[in-house]
């Protein structure tokens, strides 16, 4: 027994000793290793000793050969490398020398085994496993610190011996071993050294990506061939072991806790508690009766069935909590799957492409892991189920007669939430096939279409119009929480400040068809009239010839311009739909400085460029504009400082600005709406006049994490004026005067306002 444990229990000090010292190589304010250096290190190290020791009791070795030791110094520099390449994802750069060194090494060693074992005449099947599974691991590991530069695609390399793997639990042939083959040997080895190479960053990037891709295809042939060599050898699966019946009983145990929690787990953040998994699910109940009585044949084919769909309900929970996380709804599964590109640039944008490649990764593994998961685990309870059938049906009647007296008494313990679900998703996957016809007759629906331009907002004939969108500028930012008091505080501050100038504001309350993000929603919403709450809504928007405020403002004779600086590229709804004259973003307004987080540039500078740009010349026309300010996006980790107007030129002048330091995620939040008012503020003190008009508002709230669980998705509107004719033509909605608008003020649905701002501002009868 010592000797069977010799190897692992060596391998895991020897890897720990070595993250250690790696820990005290790595400057990083005499911190070491970041945590998930220490923790992917050690977890790897577990993993893998774990596997090495499973292997040597499958084998029934009594010792480990010399080529095995020599792999297991392999694995060993493998796990450092995983903790050098988890530390760089974590804080700092990977010290790269460090990094190929050790890989350098493992590589060396892998030629290093296979010659001591030929030589020692030692070669066995535990060892050729153990020398395969780090080969596999290490590639695995190097491919995902590859990405970073090169792309996710990249990732295939590290998964392919996992994917092959995965294949071989629903092919059984797939199971079969495979006849020794160099060729094979030499593609692994292939793959370490690109994957090394392209690390160390040492060729030119389309060299590197040219290699990449022959490696890939090298891998690719290589699998193909042994797939197709093990189908076209198939025959009966091969038998399992059989395991101890102690740790069947417990695998058993565990796949059935799998398949409860994947039926009772709620898709609300605010029903995750240990209660919600204190239920019994009446689907468990049926499945294990049904599958009792089934022969082997259809047993399986209902196991796989069946765990699928509960894969797939597992999946739609997963992104219902997200969901509710972030947009204060459930995932919808006809209109949200459209936002999956547009969720990844957003990602790219806001964290960096190398972490949101990451995370992308990690999100189709968990996927992967959900749907197939279920699918092992019921196929276990169902073969269980079967093989006791005597004690299980009575034992399912009776837990069913327990459901049925607990339901009676409107007990929650007795779950059906699961075929719930399954029955809310059909009907909303019915409901937004609907969504196309229902939508087609709100657009057709339209006062203003026919309206002639001479006929259209003539009591603003002659003045600017900015209409100014703040990202995630919601209810929460000046009420109930815990930073609103400093909000209201600009807020009132710049209402005085904006009367000692000679401007007025009134404000009130707009109901967002958008939570949490998505604010081009919001924006369709407010300029179309129509309540636009999904991209398949908006998509259909876009085709359509609904008059929007911009086009209106267009037929009536302005000049009209919208600023987007979050964009770099070209914006096709912008003239197709919007018509806008002019559409700027972060290619053409001449900025010359530093993002902040998603921000392509501070919202001074945004109002700055339009000013210089637009408001500052001479034009025959007067302007509408419709301006993104986007300082207050999520994740609010570097906001901007406002400056000297005089002093902000190409915005070069925020590479040598210090940033705030980070006060936690809702101080942050609140910090970055205070800026992008008091710029608001300060800009219409400094360049505004009597032909100035703004309306100011919110798009959306910010996401859960700052507003909590159950908040409305009202969103603060102001509007303000030089000239008191203005504001009179609004003074019977009821809106309050200045920037704050108290709990009392009016709310409006969003969609509501295109109508009533065309009215106010269009001809007003004669009084009699």
């Amino acid at each position: 027994m010592r000797t069977v444990q010799a190897g692992p229990v060596t391998g895991m000090i020897a890897q720990v000793l070595l993250i250690a010292a790696l820990a005290g190589t790595i400057p990083l304010s005499g911190a070491g290793l970041s945590p998930a250096g220490w923790i992917v290190g050690v977890s790897c190290g577990l993993i893998s000793n774990a596997g090495l020791a499973r292997g040597i009791s499958h084998y029934r070795s009594e010792r480990l050969g010399p080529a095995d030791w020599v792999t297991l110094a392999r694995a060993t520099l493998a796990v450092g490398v995983a903790a050098l390449v988890a530390d760089s994802f974590a804080r700092h750069p990977v010290p790269l020398t460090l990094l190929v060194s050790l890989t350098a090494v493992a590589l060396v060693l892998d030629a290093v085994d296979g010659w001591v074992a030929r030589r020692t005449r030692t070669v066995g099947r535990l060892g050729a496993q153990f020398d395969g599974e780090v080969d596999a691991f290490l590639i695995a590991i190097l491919s995902v610190y590859v990405a970073r530069s090169a792309g996710a695609w990249v990732l295939a390399i590290g998964a392919a011996r996992y994917a092959f793997l995965a294949a071989s639990w629903p092919l059984p042939w797939m199971r079969a071993p495979l006849p020794p083959r160099h060729w094979r040997k030499v593609v692994a080895a292939t793959q370490g050294i690109v994957l090394a190479v392209a690390a160390a960053d040492v060729l030119p990037p389309a060299l590197t990506r040219v290699t990449l891709m022959a490696a890939l295809a090298l891998l690719a042939e290589s699998f193909g061939r042994d797939v197709l060599w093990l189908r076209r050898r198939r025959g009966p699966a091969p038998q399992r072991s059989r395991l101890p019946r102690g740790i069947g009983v417990a695998l058993s145990v565990l796949a059935l806790l799998v398949i409860w929690a994947a039926l009772v787990a709620p898709n609300e953040p605010s029903r995750l508690t240990p209660g919600a998994f204190a239920r019994l699910p009446l689907e468990l109940l049926v499945a294990v009766a049904i599958a009792a009585v089934l022969p082997a044949r259809p047993r399986r084919a209902f196991a796989v069935v069946l765990g699928a769909v509960i894969g797939v309900l597992a999946i739609l929970k997963v992104l219902d909590l997200g969901f509710f996380t972030a947009f204060d709804r459930p995932f919808n599964p006809v209109d949200d799957w459209s936002y999956t590109g547009i969720g990844i640039e957003t990602l790219r944008d806001a964290i960096g492409r190398s972490h949101a490649n990451l995370a992308v990764a990690v999100a189709v593994g968990l996927a992967v892991t959900l749907l197939v998961l279920p699918v092992a685990a019921l196929l276990r309870v169902t073969r269980a189920a079967a093989a006791g059938r005597g004690w299980v049906l009575p034992g399912a009647v009776a837990l069913g007669v327990v459901w049925v007296v607990l339901r009676a008494f409107g007990a929650p313990a007795a779950s059906t939430s699961a075929a719930a679900l399954a029955v809310h998703e059909v009907r909303a996957v019915h409901t937004g096939l609907q969504g196309h016809a229902i939508l087609a007759r709100e657009i057709a629906r339209d006062r203003f279409r026919a309206t002639p331009g001479g006929r259209l907002l003539t009591g603003l004939r002659g003045k600017n119009v900015l209409l100014l969108f703040v990202e995630s500028y919601g209810r929460v930012a000046v009420q109930g929480s815990s930073f609103s008091p400093q909000v209201d505080s600009v807020l009132d501050q710049g209402t005085a400040q904006l009367q000692s100038a000679g401007f007025s504001a009134r404000s009130a309350f707009l109901t967002s068809p958008t939570f949490g993000g998505i604010s081009w929603l919001a924006h369709s919403t407010l300029q179309s009239g129509v309540r636009i709450d999904s991209q398949r809504r908006y998509d259909q928007l876009v085709k359509s010839d609904r008059l929007t405020l911009s086009q209106a403002f267009g037929r009536a004779g302005w000049r009209t311009v919208d600023d987007v600086p979050s964009n770099n590229r070209a914006w096709q709804a912008g003239s197709s739909f919007y018509h806008y004259d002019k559409v700027y973003d972060r290619r053409n307004v001449g900025y010359r400085g530093p993002r902040f987080a998603y921000a392509s540039m501070p919202d001074q500078y945004v109002l700055l460029a339009l000013h210089r740009l637009e408001l500052s010349k001479r034009h025959e026309r007067p302007l509408f504009a419709e301006v993104d300010l986007v300082s207050s996006h999520v994740p609010w980790t570097r906001v901007p400082q406002l400056i000297p107007w005089e002093d902000v030129g190409d915005g070069s002048i925020f590479h040598r600005l210090p940033l705030q330091q980070s006060d936690g995620t809702r101080t942050d939040y609140g910090r970055s709406i205070q800026y992008t008012l008091s710029s608001i503020v300060s800009y219409v003190q400094r360049y505004g006049d009597d032909r100035t008009v703004l309306v100011v508002l919110g798009d959306h709230q910010p996401d859960t994490v700052v507003t909590g669980q159950g908040a409305s998705h009202d969103v603060p509107i102001s509007v303000i004026a030089h000239d008191p004719k203005v504001l009179d033509r609004i003074a019977g909605w009821g809106w309050q005067d200045g920037l704050r608008p108290s709990p009392s003020a009016p709310v409006w649905p969003m969609e509501a306002f295109r109508d009533r701002f065309l009215h106010a501002f269009g001809p007003q009868p004669r009084p009699t």
